[in-house]
């Protein structure tokens, strides 16, 4: 049984920093692509940030240069360095892991966390 399960949400104000930690339970892959998903409510589900197997990353335009995430194959954690929060980040943070589709080259997402609520107040 694979479970991912995030940790360090929390209430900051804006301008604060946050590092969330997504724990992979169970046997990974050092294949796996991974990513950092948020969701508030009224809007659809976003992507924030993904990380290949390779290392290669991604980020939306609106937290480039604000979050960073990184993972810890030994330890089966990955993270989101969250950095100059704004209130516009106020959401509920998922991790995700899976394998690339063959062909299309996006990644196919099996495991999901609960989620970690962020509130960033002005």
């Amino acid at each position: 049984q694979v479970r991912l399960v995030e940790s360090g949400g929390g209430s900051v104000q804006a301008g604060g920093s946050l590092r969330l930690s997504c724990e992979h339970i169970g046997y990974s892959y050092s294949s796996y692509c991974r990513a950092w998903f948020r969701q508030a409510p009224g809007k659809e589900r976003e992507a924030v940030t993904t990380i290949d197997a390779d290392g290669v990353t991604s980020y939306a335009d609106s937290v480039k240069g604000r979050f960073t995430i990184s993972k810890d194959n030994a330890k089966k954690t990955m993270y989101l360095q969250m950095n100059s929060l704004k209130p516009e980040d106020t959401a509920m943070y998922y991790c995700a892991a899976g394998f690339l589709s063959p062909g299309s080259g996006t990644c196919e997402y099996t495991y999901w966390g609960h989620g970690t609520q962020v509130t960033v107040s002005s």
